[in-house]
């Protein structure tokens, strides 16, 4: 007999680890103990040398479906075995160095469950195993066990019991484990919080939430990491009074379908994106629209919405604008399945809340703040501890790209290159908009959920709620803090104020050398591995000059960065103005170009007689004299100037990135690849960097406007010369700068399918080796990763 001890780092804890080891003990003829605690998972094994070689090898091929192993570490045991069997044994507590497994779509064997009328958990809502359901939504501390959840307060009754404590049963040790004996319930009320008369038993309820939705009307529902208001989203007035209430216009409003075959009525679905859809992730996944579905799409839901972007194809499904792409998510709870359990048609799935502000989690704020808004209101009483919103991906380039990282995916630790492991503890704050914050230790980063912008201040005072409990939850004692260089940042001011209090070292960190950072950490880049030329095209991020830039090609690593090339910097007559109105943007170019000669020659232009009619003698005054007109590199200010030209949201906005959104549905794929590409200029600047000018764009589309060419063609020959500009743009500096390892792609502006696909495979077609996100957004969603590393360069 030979013993050791065996330690296991990573995602295993909730997740069935322990009687995974048990029964992989039990074959193996190995006696010990498994328990967890403050690292992960701690075993000591007795046995011979093959039975534990064996052993060992199985326990890194045959793990849980939620687990994750990082490492295994084996040494040597001394000691004698204290009994002739292997036993699971109560968890250890201790420094906090695991992770929480991120909650977990419902799994095949609970869907049968409910759904079978012999099971005893038969209709029931809060079904789950250690293969799936809640955990960061109701994680109080950690070790991950029942004691330090919100399911605490639920005594399990003894068949339950049985199943959590034999090892034998995928329950075992299952913290949210329940039934309808001893668990949570659902119930159902009206919106003066009034039970439904006559009374209703619990498993009848969602019936009868089923039947009201198909009454038309609007519900709010609680589930498993916030509050949805679902409606009908066949049912135009539904929808239409939603939004309204909501306040939410033109925003596309998330869908839920009970299954793909529903989903493939309306939509296009690659076999990708369907494993996506019934993964365990479950997130919102953005599918291309039929263009005929049956049954046919509704129209837009509200009159009062401002107008958008016109398209041979008007129709809409739960208000959802004449995008290309709709948003499907398939049910991830037992509650979601069994409400959808007949429904052929989509249920609208959004977050309620009024527009931009943060879901609610609580029966009491639902209560509160859904008053207004909601009908009806679907309740339960396992108290949601952590907001979690519903993840969107896409599929691009035949891979998941994250557009918003929540449900599903945080806070599960991103391994970082090998050489950070001995990267200081920091926190990284994020930025202003789609804010996530980072924890960097043991050589890992925690990225938190997304939490929105924090401009909003329910929003700010959600920020700093789930800032603490992520330092509380891990015991996280940063080393330095990391933040924006924007002085204007919410984050920013809060983490200088945070450094201060502390005595901490603060670290600033540019915006965009951010967005190169978080590519490279994200495909496991070491600090070695060399400089990369980073292509970050975005809205807006503080710039070291005092502009502000967005469309910037860095030479960089995670020590330092060099501004090589960038767009031309265009006045945004307004300011914030500029953003909200995308015709300023527009303005801006052409006055570039010299307002009076533009006036002369296309006077007859709709758009040209529709800017004259704005007040442009103020405009004028604003930038000769620099007044709140910042000069800008934004490649989402120059998509924002063309989609207003085009007439998408010329106007105004209702969402961020809506013109640039409206722009890229306008340009048909089947156009993409046969139009010819709009020119742009490339050239030396006096600073001696690389210059890319749309004037040449300007003329070519006025041109073209001029002679009645169709606007879904302009907008495809504006992509294709981007993609042309930016790729030759790229080339030279490669050549310019030969050390140049590989291309780094970021920022939210590459969240547009056609410009992100036709840049990748020029560049690759070209023989450069291009980078690319997959574990976290390229938006502003992703930049605390990319402060973290960049700040734990700093201080190694």
């Amino acid at each position: 007999m030979v013993a050791c001890r065996i330690r296991i780092t990573g995602l295993v804890q909730g997740v069935g680890f322990r009687p995974t080891v048990w029964r992989l003990a039990q074959a193996c003829s190995i006696a010990g103990t498994v328990r967890n605690d403050g690292a992960g998972v701690l075993i000591d094994a007795w046995g011979s040398e093959a039975a534990l070689d064996a052993f060992q090898q199985q326990l890194q091929t045959d793990i849980p479906p939620l687990a994750r192993l990082d490492a295994l570490h084996i040494s040597p045991l001394a000691t004698v075995c204290p009994h002739p069997d292997f036993r699971i044994i109560a968890s250890a507590s201790g420094e906090i160095h695991t992770g929480i497994v991120a909650d977990a779509a419902m799994c095949p064997a609970c869907r049968a469950d409910i759904f079978d009328p012999k099971n005893r958990r038969y209709r029931y809502p809060f079904t789950n195993c250690t293969h799936c359901g809640p955990r960061l939504s109701i994680v109080q501390r950690i070790p991950y066990d029942r004691a330090n959840t919100s399911m605490a307060d639920f005594s399990q009754c003894p068949e339950c019991l049985h199943e959590y404590t034999d090892p034998t049963e995928r329950r075992f040790h299952a913290q949210p484990n329940a039934c309808a004996s001893c668990g949570p319930h659902v119930w159902l009320e009206n919106s003066a919080g009034q039970g439904i008369s006559p009374a209703v038993t619990e498993r009848d309820c969602l019936d009868t939430a089923s039947r009201l939705l198909r009454e038309g009307n609007i519900l709010a529902v609680m589930g498993l990491g916030g509050v949805h208001l679902v409606c009908d989203a066949s049912n135009e007035i539904a929808v239409a009074t939603l939004r309204q209430r909501k306040r939410r216009y033109q925003k596309p409003l998330a869908l839920m379908a009970r299954d793909l075959d529903v989903i493939q009525r309306y939509c296009h679905v690659s076999e990708a994106e369907a494993i996506l859809l019934q993964s365990k992730y479950a997130p919102i996944v953005l599918l291309e629209k039929k263009p005929l579905p049956n049954p046919p799409l509704i129209r837009e839901g509200s009159q009062d919405a401002p107008s958008s972007c016109s398209s041979p194809d008007k129709g809409r499904l739960g208000g959802v604008s004449s995008l290309l792409s709709l948003g499907f998510m398939l049910p991830y709870t037992p509650l979601h399945a069994l409400l959808l359990e007949s429904w052929d048609a989509p249920l609208v799935m959004t977050s309620a809340n009024l527009s931009e502000e943060p879901q609610c989690i609580s029966v009491a704020e639902t209560r509160e703040r859904m008053q207004p808004i909601a009908d009806y209101l679907l309740l339960h009483n396992r108290p949601i501890v952590n907001r979690v919103d519903d993840s969107v991906t896409r599929i691009l380039a035949g891979k998941p790209r994250l557009l918003r990282r929540a449900r599903g995916y945080a806070p599960e630790t991103l391994a970082l290159p090998a050489d950070f492991a001995t990267a200081p503890a920091l926190l990284a704050m994020g930025g202003e908009l789609k804010n996530t914050f980072a924890l960097l230790r043991d050589g890992q980063a925690i990225l938190s959920q997304h939490l929105g912008d924090l401009e909003e201040a329910r929003t700010w005072r959600e920020y700093e709620h789930t800032l603490q409990l992520y330092c509380d939850l891990f015991e996280h004692q940063p080393q330095a803090i990391v933040v924006d260089k924007h002085p204007g940042y919410r984050s920013t001011q809060w983490g200088q104020q945070w450094a201060k209090q502390q005595g901490l070292p603060l670290i600033e960190v540019q915006h965009h050398h951010a967005h190169v950072a978080a590519c490279l950490a994200d495909n496991g880049w070491g600090r070695d591995d060399g400089k990369v030329l980073g292509i970050v095209l975005d809205g807006l991020g503080y710039g070291d000059d005092g502009t502000l830039w967005g469309g910037e090609f860095l030479l960089a690593d995670y020590a330092t960065y060099q501004r090589v090339g960038h767009f031309k910097p265009m006045a945004m007559p307004g300011g914030t103005q500029a953003i909200l109105q995308p015709w300023r943007n527009t303005w801006a170019h052409l006055h570039a170009l010299g307002w009076p000669e533009v006036v002369e020659e296309f006077a007859d232009l709709e758009l040209i007689q529709y800017l004259q009619q704005q007040p442009l003698a103020t405009l004028e005054t604003m930038l000769a004299r620099g007044l709140n007109a910042p000069l800008s590199s934004s490649c989402g200010r120059l998509f924002d100037a063309v989609a207003a030209a085009l007439d998408c949201n010329r106007a105004s906005i209702s969402y961020e990135g809506q013109a640039a959104i409206e722009l890229e549905a306008l340009a048909p794929a089947c156009l993409l690849n046969i139009v010819p590409a709009y020119p742009f200029t490339i050239a030396k600047n006096a600073a001696d960097r690389w210059e890319i000018d749309p004037a040449p764009l300007w003329y070519a589309l006025l041109k073209d406007l001029q002679t009645g060419y169709c606007r879904e063609a302009i907008a495809a020959q504006f992509h294709q010369g981007l993609i042309h500009v930016v790729v030759d743009l790229a080339q030279r500096v490669c050549v310019e700068y030969p050390d140049i390892q590989a291309v780094a792609l970021s920022g939210g502006v590459f969240q547009n399918a056609p410009l992100f696909v036709g840049v990748q495979r020029r560049l690759e077609s070209a023989g450069l080796r291009v980078l690319t996100h997959q574990h976290v957004p390229s938006n502003d969603g992703g930049i605390a990763l990319g402060q973290a590393v960049i700040g734990a360069t700093t201080q190694m």
